[in-house]
């Protein structure tokens, strides 16, 4: 078993760390002092492709890091073309994901925007369709989070801003993609697993996560018919940057499920491939759940 191998199957944990929100993928892939070093594709070990996306089209949403990241060069690998969205003070990370999916021979177009405004929805949609001519997998990734121990902590501001940035996109997102896309192709919602078990200290974001879990289910209800899938995925503690953007440390040092680790993007970047791949031709109206063995009802 090689050293790597060992540590992440031994629940070896990632140093703890605190960075200014949104977070920044660099910042976590440059830890000279420590012994933790992940893979360009954000993971333990080299995820290994065999063609299950080639020639498709992919638009991702917070693309830039974390899992948004990692899915955007997976599907590189696995062939397929990509356009990934990002707020525009993470165009260092952004770049950074373009060179790694041209590494692997694939097209990778950048949109900075902030989605919140559902005609920047549109003109991504619109942006997605002129540069990659079609639009084959949908991922609806990005989001936003913040802690808060109580619902008397949480300022109406920020409630509305977290239902505005994680689930009116969605919306906003697949209404204009669904008309371009055709039998075959698929959209893939990120859920977690903080829908099911309803996690204290994350209220807004749980609940966000909540109608995600609704909207993937009544959308797969009306297009599937159509050939075109709809699912989730509900991760875990995943270690990226808007987690470490947003946890205090006391919160961190709890950041893992029953494997005694956090999850790895690349990880829950995997099961996006499946879903997105024809291996996951019988399902639709699911949510998978990448949570790291926690045990969930739904």
């Amino acid at each position: 078993m090689s050293a790597d191998k060992q540590k992440f199957d031994t629940g070896y944990m990632p140093p703890i760390q605190q960075q200014q929100v949104p977070g920044w993928q660099k910042d976590m892939e440059q830890q000279p002092s420590t012994e933790y070093v992940p893979t360009p594709d954000g993971g333990y070990k080299l995820y290994q492709a065999s063609g299950k996306l080639q020639d498709r089209k992919a638009l991702i949403t917070g693309g830039d890091s974390g899992i948004g990241k990692a899915t955007a060069v997976l599907f590189a690998m696995e062939g397929a073309d990509v356009l990934i969205q990002y707020l525009p003070e993470e165009e260092g990370d952004a770049q950074n994901t373009k060179q790694l999916v041209q590494k692997y021979g694939r097209q990778c177009h950048l949109f900075a925007a902030n989605l919140k405004d559902s005609k920047m929805c549109v003109k991504l949609v619109e942006e997605a369709m002129s540069k990659l001519g079609a639009i084959n997998i949908l991922f609806n990734n990005h989001a936003y989070q913040m802690y808060r121990e109580n619902i008397l902590e949480i300022p109406e501001e920020q409630w509305l801003h977290t239902f505005d940035t994680n689930i009116h996109p969605f919306f906003y997102i697949s209404k204009a993609a669904l008309p371009h896309m055709t039998k075959g192709d698929t959209i893939i919602n990120d859920a977690s697993v903080n829908a099911y078990i309803g996690r204290p200290d994350l209220l807004d974001y749980t609940s966000t996560k909540g109608a995600i879990v609704a909207f993937t289910r009544a959308l797969s209800n009306q297009w599937v018919a159509k050939g075109i899938r709809v699912n989730a995925i509900a991760p875990g503690p995943v270690y990226t940057p808007l987690a470490v953007a947003t946890f205090p440390p006391s919160a961190l040092e709890q950041f893992q499920g029953p494997m005694g680790r956090p999850g790895q993007p690349s990880e829950i970047a995997a099961v996006v491939v499946f879903l997105a791949a024809s291996d996951s031709s019988q399902i639709s109206g699911q949510t998978i759940h990448c949570n790291g063995g926690v045990i969930v009802n739904g």
